[in-house]
């Protein structure tokens, strides 16, 4: 689908459940910090919204998006956590810089999945500029840091649904 189609923070037709019993994760790029920190913001205000009880919400900040991993990892290593969520922005610029970037992170975030078991949301902005940044920021496509905390919520559920 198309993102210039979607709003991000549209659920429409989505079933969202509580996330009162799961506990959370929030992992935050520094780089590109005012992207990032609205994306923060996003998923943040979504878990409580979702009756997410603010004490079980754990938020990291790491130097870029490439320490996402590593932090997950780091995280889930040492906490118990229902899901994680990692948010980032790489904007491409004139070096293929951002595809090694956005390649790594993409596996990496996938890979920590598998290692753990718990699901590790990729909430990284990956755009070609500033403006398609900000668009997806609470822009005019909503918030992909919104985005990423329903998908958190809803993979947390489907883990403990399948855990009965």
């Amino acid at each position: 689908m198309a993102t210039h189609l979607k709003n991000l923070s549209d659920f429409t037709g989505t079933e969202i459940p509580s996330a009162e019993k799961f506990r959370f994760g929030i992992i935050v790029s520094e780089w590109n910090h005012e992207i990032t920190n609205s994306l923060y913001k996003g998923a943040f205000n979504v878990l409580l919204k979702h009756n997410a009880d603010e004490k079980n919400i754990l938020t990291l900040y790491v130097p870029g998006s490439f320490e996402l991993t590593s932090a997950a990892d780091m995280l889930l290593s040492s906490k118990t956590l229902n899901a994680v969520i990692c948010l980032g922005c790489v904007i491409q610029g004139e070096t293929p810089h951002f595809d090694f970037i956005c390649q790594a992170v993409a596996s990496g975030i996938s890979n920590v999945t598998i290692k753990h078991n718990k699901p590790v949301i990729f909430g990284v902005l990956t755009t070609g500029n500033l403006q398609q940044a900000i668009d997806r920021s609470g822009g005019s496509h909503g918030n992909k840091g919104e985005e990423a905390a329903v998908t958190a919520i809803k993979m947390a559920q489907i883990q403990h649904d399948l855990a009965i």
